[in-house]
């Protein structure tokens, strides 16, 4: 495996994941609360993939990119850990997913009939469902992010290659990401029709690369020291992310470009975090904001399942036929899902995790190390 030497702890950081899939479950679980209005800061929910693709080209530069640029990086053994992270859990959630479609069906209950979409199955199972190998949107559709995440994976050495040789002009690196952003969101939208932040099985493999190149890109400017007051920038940026993403719809001529402007404002918020001491950054570093930091890519990946199951059980009980819940039900469901979440964390994603990358260390010898995150 990868030898690298052990990171600084960005905690808070690891709390941020937390919000990011909070951010998509109130996205996706907003349509099952019996309200007549819906703000836009739900809608702009699925910005919160955009967040996670940034924080993962941040920490996996942060990890990995000074063994890149001195050779001591091991492109099989980064691999293997980056499978042992993501793809058990996929794995359990995508045959979750399918007997919960057949138990539903055999109860009567109403579900998607393209959830058991055998011929977007074995792109599911390959993790290649975001790169236009899927006929359909099936099973956990929401892994199709994981799919784009192991396209980024598959490209690292490339970003770190380009990564390294700009280490020593970090602010060149960040202005030629974001510029290259906003214009790959631009050009999209006119050529495809829709926002490349709206993509998933469609381009959803092209929708990772700017984001990830963009925190690739401010890893450096955190690798060449400090930022300034970052306390204060990453609560100035997190009201700023807060504000753009409730702006009206109507208020926005060009939401391509509206989308990519929010996704720039990731950056001055994660630079601030990062650049906090554990001591001096409160709840994002207290022992359960790192915790729910932890779970939160059990969070992200059951949050459809959950759906699934908890929502339908949800309505039965209150004769809710359109799956349309009270305010005080559907709270119930979006708080339970973190505890869901840290029972497959603690069965499921975690131990298979440590199986994995125990079996891989073993194959590649005792003098070798796995790569965090």
């Amino acid at each position: 495996m990868t030898p690298v030497a052990p990171p600084a702890d960005l905690r808070a950081l690891t709390s941020l994941r937390f919000i990011a899939a909070m951010w998509v479950v109130m996205f996706t679980f907003w349509k099952n609360l019996d309200v007549d209005f819906v703000p836009t800061l739900a809608t702009k929910g699925y910005l919160g993939v955009e967040l996670f693709f940034v924080l993962s080209g941040f920490i996996l530069s942060h990890v990995y990119l000074e063994a890149a640029g001195t050779g001591g990086f091991r492109y099989r053994g980064f691999l293997w850990a980056r499978l042992a992270r993501v793809y058990p859990l996929h794995l359990f959630t995508l045959v979750g997913v399918g007997a919960l479609a057949v138990v539903a069906g055999l109860a009567g209950i109403a579900v998607d009939g393209s959830l058991l979409s055998w011929e977007s199955l074995p792109a599911n199972l390959l993790l290649l469902h975001a790169w236009g190998f899927a006929p359909e949107a099936g099973w956990n559709h929401p892994s199709w992010s994981i799919s784009a995440e192991w396209f980024a994976y598959l490209l690292f050495p490339g970003f770190a290659f380009v990564a390294w040789r700009l280490r020593t002009r970090p602010v060149l690196a960040t202005l030629a990401a974001a510029a290259g952003l906003l214009a790959l969101y631009v050009v999209f939208a006119q050529l495809a029709g829709f926002l490349l932040t709206e993509a998933t099985i469609r381009w959803g493999a092209l929708r990772i690369v700017p984001c990830f190149a963009l925190g690739c890109a401010l890893y450096l400017i955190h690798r060449r020291g400090p930022v300034p007051a970052p306390g204060l920038m990453a609560g100035l940026a997190g009201l700023g992310v807060v504000a753009a993403a409730s702006l009206p719809p109507g208020l926005i001529p060009l939401p391509a470009l509206w989308d990519g402007l929010i996704v720039l404002l990731f950056a001055p918020l994660i630079l601030g975090l990062a650049g906090l001491e554990n001591a001096r950054a409160g709840l994002m570093s207290s022992r359960a904001g790192v915790y729910l930091g932890e779970i939160s890519y059990s969070v992200y990946m059951i949050a459809a399942p959950w759906q699934i199951l908890a929502v339908n059980l949800a309505a039965r009980l209150v004769g809710a036929e359109d799956k349309v819940l009270p305010l005080w039900l559907w709270l119930a469901v979006i708080a339970a899902l973190p505890a869901a979440a840290a029972v497959s964390y603690h069965l499921v994603e975690h131990p298979a995790r440590r199986w994995l990358r125990g079996l891989g260390a073993a194959r590649s010898g005792p003098a070798t190390a796995a790569g965090a995150t």
